[in-house]
This record gives C-alpha cells, structure tokens and sequence, in this order.
C-alpha cells in the first residue's frame, strides 16, 4: 500500500515546494522560508530514491542445489542414452536464457 501513495505525496511535495519557492521568492525572498521549502523537497526526493530501491517488484531468484542436481541427472541420463552432451548443454544453456526473460 505504501508503494502506491508514497510517490503520490512525493510528487505534491515537489509540484508544492516549488511553487512555494516561488512565492516566497517574489513575497520578500525570506533566506529561511525558501531553505525549509527546499529541504522538504530534498526529502521527499530521498524517500522517493528510498522506496524505489528498497520496494523493488523483481525478487532475486535463490539458487536451488535440489533442481541443479536433478537437472544434472536428466543430462546425465540423456547422455548415457545416445545423446550429444554438447548438444544437450547448449539446449539446457538456451533454455536457461529464455526463462530469464
């Protein structure tokens, strides 16, 4: 939920701050008004940096011994049955890649 609303706010933060500095900048050009405005700006920045790369969609895939070994056994087995070991890995390297995508 927090990835839906937190770029939502972000963006009215940015859109805000930077009418704010211009407001401020033509109503007297108060040095203190504008620096609290930027840095609001600031942080919305770093917690829209922050939620991009914590809350990433994509999960690293954990490398499993139990399906390499039994991947391992099917190319051994396809071997031992006549077939091209070559030809057999390069099957299994192409497969590999078009799972990826």
């Amino acid at each position: 939920m927090a990835r839906r609303w937190i770029p939502r706010v972000c963006a009215v933060v940015f859109v805000a701050g930077i009418a704010g500095i211009i407001i401020a900048s033509v109503n007297g050009n108060n040095a203190g008004v504008v620096l609290s405005i930027g840095l609001a700006i600031a942080m919305a920045a770093i917690a829209l940096l922050t939620i991009g790369a914590v809350g990433g969609r994509d999960r690293i895939d954990v490398f499993d011994e139990a399906d390499a070994e039994r991947l391992e056994g099917q190319v051994s087995a396809l071997v031992e049955a006549g077939a091209d070991e070559g030809a057999v890995r390069a099957l299994v390297r192409d497969a590999m890649k078009l799972g990826r995508r």
